[in-house]
């Protein structure tokens, strides 16, 4: 599978960002047990025991309700205490090319690459997000304060807004309130990538 040394290595830059020991950490900082934080966010007990562990890789969605949960922006999970950049350069990396995921290999449908890890207190958070190829099913919808911009690089994206269904081609672009439940998979051969921009409240 061409694309898998990719996805490998997105995976792992994720896992080097100790997203999992973060939210570990703030949680005992803030004198929370497991229990109290998933009574907080409304996220499980187990999940949240996967996530500290870096067993699962959480989707934006959950991230921002332990951020929420936790009273910290999300971009807390991707910068570290001395970050004081004023511009972060990140280098692009080759095209996937055309392939095709299992549908187990995403149990949240995409996986995510920060694009501006380096900076503090951002108002924003962009990302590379790739889309798995699957079938649509509505445990894909995702909803969360704020709002999101999608700019689609590669492949075609089906997106699903509420009661809508668009499909997105390179070029095409979407801006849309994120506290409507949205999803996306990707159709068609090539695997979707996309830019994404979150705006959130912090």
């Amino acid at each position: 599978m061409e694309g898998a040394p990719v996805q490998e290595t997105i995976r792992q830059e994720i896992r080097e960002m100790k997203l999992g020991e973060k939210v570990r950490s703030l949680r005992q900082e803030q004198r929370l047990t497991l229990q109290a934080l998933a009574e907080i966010t409304g996220l499980s007990k187990p999940l949240l025991s996967q996530i500290e562990n870096d067993q699962v890789i959480p989707p934006i969605a959950t991230l921002l309700k332990i951020a929420k949960g936790l009273k910290v922006g999300i971009h807390y999970f991707f910068e570290e205490p001395g970050d004081r950049q004023k511009f972060v350069l990140t280098r692009g990396e080759p095209p996937l090319g055309s392939q095709r995921r299992p549908g187990k290999d995403a149990v949240q449908g995409y996986i995510y690459k920060p694009l501006a890890p380096g900076m503090n207190q951002k108002k924003v958070e962009p990302f590379l997000v790739e889309f798995e190829n699957r079938a649509w099913d509505d445990s894909l919808f995702y909803s969360h304060e704020g709002a999101e911009f999608l700019y689609i690089l590669d492949g075609e994206l089906e997106f699903h807004y509420a009661s809508e269904v668009m499909n997105l081609l390179p070029g095409d672009s979407v801006y849309y309130d994120s506290s409507e439940p949205h999803g996306y998979v990707s159709v068609g051969d090539m695997q979707a990538r996309a830019v994404a921009v979150l705006y959130t409240k912090s």
